[in-house]
């Protein structure tokens, strides 16, 4: 099937904000933080890539967070689409979703990996969801922050969502949390070994919150994630 571009904006540097609709269905039904795929002819040869959904079921809408590689073969094609223009694409598709049933969770991110959870969040806290859920984002600057009024006003509506924004290199005015998303997911455990913990973003950092977490005890199944390079 086709998705048809809607309508596109710039939320930091080199990454964009996607719209897209699939014109043949009334419905697109999935679930908050599965992908889709893209298919595009680059350089005469057929090119996939995934892309994680960035908001909950809404119609037959989905939208994305992209970010720009230059010298990637498909993200600059989506980035220079206009309105109207269509893609070929599959799914919704994937498992990086909620565990059944949901704990009390710590969701991290880092970079575009933010994007499943913003759907995941919505669909969870605006249909009564109550368990305790806390969000470490980490990025280097503080304008690169995506979507953080969004979440900063998530956790003003519901006191059981906790958003907690990370930087590694902030300037000098940043008040806030500082540093590598590990150290801070570690001290939110504490002495808890009952939560799950979803984890997005660079391989690098996956691995390793990965591996400390499973050396604090905690069993595989409590540990969801999702990598990129």
């Amino acid at each position: 099937m086709l998705a048809r571009l809607l309508e596109s904006h710039e939320i930091a540097d080199k990454v964009r904000h996607f719209t897209f609709e699939v014109p043949e269905l009334n419905e697109l039904s999935y679930l908050p933080g599965q992908f889709v795929s893209f298919t595009e002819n680059v350089a005469g040869k057929p090119v996939t890539r995934a892309y994680s959904t960035a908001s909950p079921p809404k119609g037959n809408r989905f939208e994305l967070c992209l970010n720009i590689v230059e010298d990637g073969h498909l993200s600059p094609v989506l980035f220079h689409l206009q309105p109207g223009d269509t893609i070929p694409m599959r799914g919704p598709l994937g498992y990086f979703t909620w565990r059944e049933p949901i704990k009390d969770s710590i969701l991290v991110a880092t970079g575009t990996g933010i994007a499943p959870f913003r759907g995941m969040l919505h669909a969870y806290l605006e249909n009564g969801g109550t368990r305790e859920i806390t969000l470490v984002f980490g990025v280097r600057y503080e304008s690169s922050l995506l979507y953080r009024a969004e979440f900063e006003s998530l956790a003003a509506r519901y006191p059981n969502f906790d958003f907690r924004p990370t930087l590694s290199r902030p300037g000098e005015a940043w008040k806030g949390r500082r540093g590598h998303v590990q150290e801070h997911v570690l001290d939110l455990l504490g002495e808890r070994r009952d939560m799950d913990v979803y984890i997005c973003g660079m391989k690098a950092m996956v691995d390793d919150l990965r591996q400390r977490l499973k050396a604090l005890g905690l069993d595989r199944r409590q540990i969801v994630f999702e990598k990129y390079d």
